[in-house]
Protein backbone atom coordinates (compact mmCIF):
# COMPACT_ATOMS: atom_id res chain seq x y z
CA UNK A 1 0.00 0.00 0.00
CA UNK A 2 1.43 2.84 -1.06
CA UNK A 3 2.16 5.85 1.40
CA UNK A 4 -0.13 8.83 1.00
CA UNK A 5 1.36 12.08 2.27
CA UNK A 6 -0.73 14.93 3.57
CA UNK A 7 -0.82 18.15 2.20
CA UNK A 8 -2.03 20.68 4.50
CA UNK A 9 -2.90 24.23 3.54
CA UNK A 10 0.33 26.40 5.42
CA UNK A 11 2.34 23.58 3.13
CA UNK A 12 0.72 24.87 0.02
CA UNK A 13 0.62 28.77 1.25
CA UNK A 14 4.32 28.94 2.20
CA UNK A 15 5.57 27.01 -1.02
CA UNK A 16 3.43 29.45 -3.41
CA UNK A 17 4.80 32.49 -1.27
CA UNK A 18 8.00 31.09 -1.64
CA UNK A 19 7.86 31.04 -5.52
CA UNK A 20 6.10 34.27 -5.69
CA UNK A 21 9.25 35.61 -3.78
CA UNK A 22 11.26 34.08 -6.47
CA UNK A 23 9.66 35.28 -9.10
CA UNK A 24 9.46 38.63 -7.41
CA UNK A 25 13.65 38.45 -6.64
CA UNK A 26 14.11 37.55 -10.31
CA UNK A 27 12.43 40.92 -11.27
CA UNK A 28 14.00 43.00 -9.51
CA UNK A 29 17.17 41.82 -10.19
CA UNK A 30 16.38 42.47 -14.04
CA UNK A 31 15.07 45.43 -12.98
CA UNK A 32 18.27 46.69 -10.93
CA UNK A 33 20.04 45.91 -14.20
CA UNK A 34 18.01 47.88 -16.83
CA UNK A 35 18.16 51.18 -14.20
CA UNK A 36 22.32 50.53 -14.37
CA UNK A 37 22.78 49.27 -17.47
CA UNK A 38 25.30 47.10 -16.23
CA UNK A 39 24.94 42.75 -15.55
CA UNK A 40 27.84 43.00 -13.04
CA UNK A 41 26.56 45.08 -9.73
CA UNK A 42 28.10 43.01 -7.45
CA UNK A 43 30.96 39.96 -7.56
CA UNK A 44 27.85 37.69 -6.63
CA UNK A 45 26.57 38.15 -9.88
CA UNK A 46 29.41 36.46 -11.98
CA UNK A 47 32.21 35.61 -10.32
CA UNK A 48 34.29 34.95 -13.16
CA UNK A 49 33.25 37.79 -14.98
CA UNK A 50 34.34 39.98 -12.11
CA UNK A 51 37.66 38.93 -12.61
CA UNK A 52 38.14 39.70 -16.11
CA UNK A 53 36.46 43.12 -15.77
CA UNK A 54 39.09 43.68 -13.57
CA UNK A 55 41.82 42.63 -15.10
CA UNK A 56 40.56 44.67 -18.10
CA UNK A 57 39.50 47.49 -15.95
CA UNK A 58 43.80 47.46 -14.80
CA UNK A 59 44.73 47.15 -18.62
CA UNK A 60 42.59 50.05 -19.64
CA UNK A 61 44.19 52.01 -17.21
CA UNK A 62 48.16 51.35 -18.11
CA UNK A 63 46.58 51.84 -21.90
CA UNK A 64 45.10 55.18 -21.04
CA UNK A 65 48.73 55.93 -19.56
CA UNK A 66 50.81 55.26 -21.96
CA UNK A 67 48.40 56.99 -24.57
CA UNK A 68 49.08 60.23 -21.89
CA UNK A 69 52.49 59.71 -22.48
CA UNK A 70 52.65 59.80 -25.78
CA UNK A 71 50.82 62.89 -25.88
CA UNK A 72 53.15 64.37 -24.05
CA UNK A 73 56.16 63.28 -25.53
CA UNK A 74 54.75 64.40 -28.43
CA UNK A 75 54.37 68.30 -26.94
CA UNK A 76 58.49 68.20 -25.83
CA UNK A 77 59.19 66.81 -29.36
CA UNK A 78 56.96 69.27 -31.36
CA UNK A 79 58.47 72.59 -29.21
CA UNK A 80 62.03 71.09 -30.35
CA UNK A 81 60.88 70.75 -33.78
CA UNK A 82 60.46 74.28 -34.07
CA UNK A 83 63.25 75.37 -32.04
CA UNK A 84 66.02 73.76 -34.35
CA UNK A 85 64.15 74.66 -37.49
CA UNK A 86 64.46 78.40 -35.97
CA UNK A 87 68.04 77.94 -34.86
CA UNK A 88 68.75 76.23 -38.50
CA UNK A 89 66.97 79.16 -40.12
CA UNK A 90 69.33 81.57 -38.20
CA UNK A 91 72.70 79.38 -38.74
CA UNK A 92 72.23 79.96 -42.18
CA UNK A 93 71.47 83.67 -42.04
CA UNK A 94 74.51 83.88 -40.20
CA UNK A 95 76.46 81.50 -42.70
CA UNK A 96 75.28 84.28 -45.68
CA UNK A 97 76.39 87.16 -43.70
CA UNK A 98 79.85 85.23 -42.68
CA UNK A 99 80.15 85.04 -46.78
CA UNK A 100 79.47 88.42 -47.29
CA UNK A 101 81.91 89.51 -45.03
CA UNK A 102 84.15 87.66 -46.78
CA UNK A 103 83.20 89.22 -50.26
CA UNK A 104 85.82 91.13 -51.47
CA UNK A 105 83.17 94.50 -51.49
CA UNK A 106 82.77 94.30 -47.57
CA UNK A 107 86.47 93.06 -46.79
CA UNK A 108 88.07 96.44 -47.30
CA UNK A 109 85.02 98.60 -45.59
CA UNK A 110 85.14 98.85 -41.46
CA UNK A 111 81.86 99.83 -40.86
CA UNK A 112 80.02 97.54 -43.34
CA UNK A 113 82.12 94.51 -41.45
CA UNK A 114 80.39 96.07 -38.20
CA UNK A 115 77.40 96.05 -39.14
CA UNK A 116 77.63 92.35 -40.06
CA UNK A 117 79.04 91.50 -36.69
CA UNK A 118 76.65 93.43 -34.63
CA UNK A 119 74.04 91.45 -36.96
CA UNK A 120 75.85 88.22 -36.11
CA UNK A 121 75.48 89.18 -32.26
CA UNK A 122 72.04 89.67 -32.13
CA UNK A 123 71.60 86.37 -33.89
CA UNK A 124 74.38 84.62 -31.26
CA UNK A 125 72.10 86.19 -28.49
CA UNK A 126 68.85 85.00 -30.34
CA UNK A 127 70.06 81.36 -30.53
CA UNK A 128 71.34 81.12 -26.92
CA UNK A 129 67.17 82.15 -26.49
CA UNK A 130 66.36 79.09 -28.68
CA UNK A 131 68.50 76.66 -26.62
CA UNK A 132 66.76 77.70 -23.65
CA UNK A 133 63.24 76.94 -25.23
CA UNK A 134 61.29 75.58 -22.73
CA UNK A 135 58.08 72.94 -22.50
CA UNK A 136 55.85 73.45 -19.30
CA UNK A 137 58.38 75.65 -18.04
CA UNK A 138 61.15 73.08 -18.37
CA UNK A 139 64.13 73.67 -20.61
CA UNK A 140 64.10 71.14 -23.31
CA UNK A 141 67.56 71.11 -24.42
CA UNK A 142 68.59 71.38 -20.33
CA UNK A 143 68.62 67.39 -19.71
CA UNK A 144 66.57 66.54 -16.13
CA UNK A 145 67.75 69.73 -15.07
CA UNK A 146 65.64 71.83 -12.51
CA UNK A 147 66.95 75.14 -13.43
CA UNK A 148 65.21 77.60 -15.57
CA UNK A 149 67.84 77.46 -18.46
CA UNK A 150 70.17 75.33 -20.48
CA UNK A 151 72.35 77.76 -21.07
CA UNK A 152 73.47 81.17 -19.68
CA UNK A 153 74.29 84.42 -21.16
CA UNK A 154 77.68 83.54 -22.51
CA UNK A 155 76.56 80.38 -24.14
CA UNK A 156 77.66 78.09 -21.56
CA UNK A 157 75.94 74.92 -21.30
CA UNK A 158 74.48 74.95 -17.56
CA UNK A 159 72.33 71.69 -17.78
CA UNK A 160 72.94 68.04 -16.94
CA UNK A 161 73.35 64.47 -18.73
CA UNK A 162 70.16 63.59 -18.36
CA UNK A 163 67.49 62.17 -20.54
CA UNK A 164 63.49 62.82 -20.56
CA UNK A 165 61.80 59.25 -21.19
CA UNK A 166 58.36 58.66 -21.30
CA UNK A 167 56.84 55.47 -21.68
CA UNK A 168 54.68 55.23 -24.95
CA UNK A 169 53.79 51.37 -24.53
CA UNK A 170 54.96 47.70 -22.67
CA UNK A 171 58.80 48.34 -22.79
CA UNK A 172 58.65 51.05 -24.83
CA UNK A 173 60.25 53.81 -23.90
CA UNK A 174 61.45 57.06 -25.67
CA UNK A 175 63.72 59.94 -24.79
CA UNK A 176 61.37 63.08 -25.13
CA UNK A 177 64.08 65.72 -24.97
CA UNK A 178 66.94 66.68 -27.16
CA UNK A 179 70.52 66.79 -25.53
CA UNK A 180 72.25 70.68 -25.70
CA UNK A 181 75.36 69.64 -26.25
CA UNK A 182 75.02 67.43 -28.60
CA UNK A 183 73.37 69.84 -30.73
CA UNK A 184 75.11 73.30 -29.87
CA UNK A 185 78.38 71.51 -28.66
CA UNK A 186 80.34 71.49 -25.43
CA UNK A 187 82.02 74.04 -22.87
CA UNK A 188 85.12 75.28 -24.22
CA UNK A 189 85.01 73.56 -27.68
CA UNK A 190 85.83 75.64 -30.57
CA UNK A 191 83.25 74.17 -32.86
CA UNK A 192 80.30 74.70 -30.08
CA UNK A 193 78.00 77.11 -32.33
CA UNK A 194 77.85 80.26 -29.80
CA UNK A 195 81.70 80.00 -29.70
CA UNK A 196 81.90 79.77 -33.54
CA UNK A 197 79.83 82.54 -33.46
CA UNK A 198 82.16 84.68 -31.18
CA UNK A 199 84.37 83.97 -33.44
CA UNK A 200 82.57 84.84 -36.38
CA UNK A 201 81.68 88.18 -34.83
CA UNK A 202 85.94 88.93 -33.53
CA UNK A 203 86.84 87.98 -36.86
CA UNK A 204 84.88 90.25 -38.93
CA UNK A 205 85.63 93.25 -36.81
CA UNK A 206 89.66 92.53 -37.19
CA UNK A 207 88.91 91.67 -41.29
CA UNK A 208 90.58 88.43 -40.57
CA UNK A 209 89.63 86.36 -43.79
CA UNK A 210 91.68 83.39 -42.87
CA UNK A 211 89.40 83.14 -39.60
CA UNK A 212 86.45 83.37 -41.00
CA UNK A 213 87.99 80.64 -43.39
CA UNK A 214 87.69 78.55 -40.39
CA UNK A 215 84.76 79.77 -38.86
CA UNK A 216 83.05 79.21 -41.82
CA UNK A 217 84.34 75.24 -41.60
CA UNK A 218 82.88 75.19 -37.94
CA UNK A 219 79.81 76.67 -38.56
CA UNK A 220 78.86 74.53 -41.40
CA UNK A 221 79.75 71.33 -38.79
CA UNK A 222 77.16 73.22 -36.56
CA UNK A 223 74.71 73.67 -39.08
CA UNK A 224 74.71 69.79 -40.22
CA UNK A 225 74.36 68.45 -36.48
CA UNK A 226 71.34 70.27 -36.08
CA UNK A 227 69.78 69.39 -39.18
CA UNK A 228 70.99 65.55 -38.18
CA UNK A 229 69.37 66.29 -34.78
CA UNK A 230 66.16 67.28 -36.37
CA UNK A 231 66.08 64.43 -38.18
CA UNK A 232 66.15 62.16 -35.35
CA UNK A 233 63.23 64.63 -33.46
CA UNK A 234 61.85 63.67 -36.43
CA UNK A 235 62.15 59.94 -36.43
CA UNK A 236 61.47 59.78 -32.53
CA UNK A 237 58.05 61.90 -32.95
CA UNK A 238 56.64 59.30 -35.73
CA UNK A 239 57.38 56.15 -32.96
CA UNK A 240 55.55 58.41 -30.72
CA UNK A 241 52.55 58.78 -32.93
CA UNK A 242 52.31 55.19 -33.82
CA UNK A 243 52.48 54.36 -30.29
CA UNK A 244 49.66 56.50 -29.26
CA UNK A 245 47.87 54.79 -32.42
CA UNK A 246 48.65 51.24 -31.13
CA UNK A 247 47.55 52.90 -27.72
CA UNK A 248 44.20 54.49 -28.70
CA UNK A 249 43.24 50.97 -31.12
CA UNK A 250 43.81 48.51 -27.77
CA UNK A 251 41.65 50.99 -26.14
CA UNK A 252 38.69 50.44 -27.78
CA UNK A 253 39.47 46.72 -28.38
CA UNK A 254 39.65 46.77 -24.49
CA UNK A 255 36.32 48.86 -23.83
CA UNK A 256 34.52 46.42 -26.14
CA UNK A 257 35.34 43.66 -24.51
CA UNK A 258 34.58 45.35 -21.33
CA UNK A 259 31.40 46.00 -22.58
CA UNK A 260 30.96 42.61 -23.59
CA UNK A 261 31.05 41.08 -19.83
CA UNK A 262 29.63 44.49 -18.19
CA UNK A 263 26.89 46.00 -20.37
CA UNK A 264 23.63 44.62 -20.63
CA UNK A 265 22.22 43.82 -23.88
CA UNK A 266 19.28 46.32 -23.89
CA UNK A 267 16.78 44.58 -26.48
CA UNK A 268 17.21 41.49 -24.55
CA UNK A 269 16.46 42.66 -21.21
CA UNK A 270 13.46 44.50 -21.98
CA UNK A 271 12.22 41.15 -22.96
CA UNK A 272 13.30 39.08 -20.35
CA UNK A 273 11.66 42.15 -17.74
CA UNK A 274 8.23 41.48 -19.50
CA UNK A 275 8.43 37.59 -19.38
CA UNK A 276 8.92 37.99 -16.10
CA UNK A 277 6.50 40.36 -15.13
CA UNK A 278 3.88 38.29 -17.40
CA UNK A 279 5.14 35.50 -15.26
CA UNK A 280 4.83 37.33 -11.73
CA UNK A 281 1.14 38.31 -12.83
CA UNK A 282 0.35 34.74 -13.97
CA UNK A 283 1.58 33.23 -10.27
CA UNK A 284 -0.51 35.94 -8.70
CA UNK A 285 -3.54 34.88 -10.42
CA UNK A 286 -2.78 31.02 -9.38
CA UNK A 287 -1.91 31.80 -6.46
CA UNK A 288 -5.57 33.86 -5.50
CA UNK A 289 -7.14 30.87 -6.73
CA UNK A 290 -5.47 28.01 -4.28
CA UNK A 291 -5.59 29.98 -1.80
CA UNK A 292 -8.70 31.54 -2.20
CA UNK A 293 -10.76 28.84 0.25
CA UNK A 294 -11.11 29.50 4.12
CA UNK A 295 -12.57 28.84 7.13
CA UNK A 296 -15.79 30.35 6.47
CA UNK A 297 -15.96 28.60 3.22
CA UNK A 298 -16.49 25.26 4.61
CA UNK A 299 -18.56 26.57 7.59
CA UNK A 300 -21.41 27.46 4.97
Amino acid sequence: MAMQIRVTDGAITNRVLANLQGNLTRVGNIQEQLSSGKQLSRPSDSPTGTVSALQLRGESRAVQQFSRNASDGLGWLGVIDTALEGAGNQTMKVRELVLQGMSAGTASTGDAREAIAVEVDNLRKSLIGVANTKYLDRPVFGGTTTGERAFDANGQYTGDSGAVMRTVGDASKVRVDASGVDIFGANGSSTQLFTVLESISANLRSGSTSGLDSDLQNLDVAIGTIKTNRADVGARTNRIETSRTAADDRLLNVKSQLSEIEDIDLPNTIMQMQLQQTAYQAALQATAKVIQPSLMDFLR
